[in-house]
């Protein structure tokens, strides 16, 4: 039975269109430019943060961050960059009985973001808080401390095999594919995509009905 599950951040919840178009901006460079090099550098399989060695070599994408707080344009997101399908199955998850967390790689700015949104959720929580962030799967391990459920009734719903579904099937939790966002999409034709993952969506208004399903059938 899933009776908890809990939602990554960054292209699973929050559309990060603008934010990086203002890292591009930042670094000087055309938006096309540094979305295409950013898709270029995950095909590849390496850490994303290495797209801004390619443009800047030495960047330190934390102090990078001050600088722009400092400048007056920090990292920033809002309602408007929430995917449409956010609230209404984070709202339906909960009319079901279930129990509603969301946990990503977030600075501790970020996380006050999202929790000023006032999203129907029972927790949020990010790697900043922890101290610890994905793909160790000590990240994951908090996840279960803080979730009141078994692992194995946990469904982590995330856009990436390497950073979510992968260390969170070593902890022991069920997982949820979502095909958005450039790793989502770049990597949907990994033979992971299918094997290890509980179940594969393209919308996360697909949840209720699926684990609805899921359930059924396990009783």
């Amino acid at each position: 039975m899933i009776r908890a599950v809990v939602f990554d951040v960054g292209e699973c919840l929050v559309d990060e269109t603008r934010e990086y178009g203002t890292w591009a901006d930042w670094l000087r460079v055309p938006r096309h430019t540094f979305a295409a090099m950013f898709g270029a550098v995950i095909a590849q399989g390496r850490d994303y943060r290495e797209t801004f060695q390619e443009f800047r070599p030495g960047f330190d994408l934390t102090e990078e961050r001050e600088k722009r707080a400092a400048a007056g344009k920090p990292e920033w997101f809002g309602e408007d960059d929430l995917y449409p399908d956010v609230r209404p199955t984070l709202a339906a998850l909960r009319e079901a009985g279930l129990w509603v967390g969301i946990a990503g790689n977030q600075t501790v700015r970020a996380g006050g973001l999202l929790r000023g949104l006032d999203l129907p959720s029972d927790m949020i929580a990010t790697s900043d808080d922890w101290g610890t962030s994905k793909p160790d799967v000590r990240f994951f391990e908090h996840v279960i401390e803080a979730t009141p459920a078994d692992p194995g009734e946990i469904l982590y719903i995330g856009d990436r095999l390497d950073n979510d579904i992968r260390p969170a099937v070593q902890a022991g939790l069920l997982t949820a594919l979502i095909r958005r966002g450039p790793w989502g999409t770049i990597q949907q034709r990994d033979p992971d995509a299918d094997a290890i993952t509980t179940m594969r969506i393209d919308s996360l208004g697909e949840l209720p009905e699926k684990i609805a399903k899921f359930n059924a059938e396990g009783r």
